[in-house]
């Protein structure tokens, strides 16, 4: 595996009617093999449209995204993309949704069962294997999706607020199996969330970004992630830097919002 640069990225949609909107200028990252970054902002910033320009879903106007010294062009599974909704096959079993990617790759049944019960066993479906997936709660289906997306073996797994459809306590088990996952596999993970919370504790590397255009407003590098593999997150919530950054960008948020409406704090 190797870096993933994101080179001087601008994206400009046009309107049906006329004008456009720009929804990212000038964004440039190098992230490192195996970091897990975390990216959020208010509405508009463009976190979605820059997580789609790195899987390939869309090309940007100006700028590139290179990935094994290649140059993105569309989707690879070299990326792979869990959403907010897991875009499972309901009417298949747990089994078949997971072996779907290396089945179309022709690898060998054989091998590919061993690969799925292993992925299986690791995000904690073991016992689920054989269930079709619409018998299943909304936290073990993302289960499903993050096995089937390290079933295709991907350099980058790229994640599109994927739980944030879930309760309180499932989505804070399944923050902990992505912080097991990244130590586990080594993976290069990025995560668009709307939640502070879920930024500190699933970045190591925490961007946030300010809108109209979508732009890298501040970067931080937190020790979150590393201290929350293995231990109680609530643990980890507790440290007195977590609660100081996490009121840091709560407010600097707050202000980007105030200016989208057109407020100001005297208003």
């Amino acid at each position: 595996m190797s870096d993933l640069l994101i080179n001087d990225i601008s994206m400009r949609f046009e309107l049906p009617k006329g004008g456009s909107v720009q929804a990212l200028k000038n964004v440039t990252l190098d992230i490192k093999s195996g970091e897990l970054m975390s990216v959020l902002g208010p509405s508009g910033c463009g976190k979605t449209t820059l997580l789609n320009i790195i899987a390939g879903f869309l090309v940007p106007t100006e700028g590139s995204i290179v990935l094994n010294n290649e140059t993105v062009t569309g989707p690879s599974p070299e990326r792979g993309m869990v959403f907010q909704q897991g875009a499972l096959f309901e009417w298949m079993s747990v089994r078949n949704n997971v072996s779907f990617g290396p089945d179309m790759k022709g690898t060998p049944k054989k091998e590919s069962a061993k690969s799925v019960d292993r992925l299986l066993e690791i995000v904690g479906l073991g016992d689920f294997k054989d269930k079709m997936v619409y018998e299943l709660s909304g936290g073990m289906q993302q289960r499903v999706a993050l096995a089937r997306c390290l079933a295709n073996e991907p350099d980058v797994i790229l994640m599109d607020e994927p739980l944030g459809a879930l309760d309180a306590l499932t989505r804070e088990k399944m923050q902990s199996l992505v912080l097991d996952l990244w130590k586990e596999t080594g993976k290069t993970i990025i995560l668009i969330t709307h939640s502070v919370e879920e930024a500190l504790l699933l970045g190591e590397r925490l961007l946030v970004m300010a809108p109209r255009p979508g732009r890298i407003h501040k970067e931080y590098r937190l020790p979150f992630a590393e201290m929350g593999v293995g231990q109680d997150l609530r643990e980890v919530k507790k440290h007195p830097d977590y609660s100081s950054t996490r009121e840091e960008i709560l407010t600097m948020i707050w202000e980007m919002e105030e200016e989208i409406m057109g407020r100001t704090e005297d208003a």
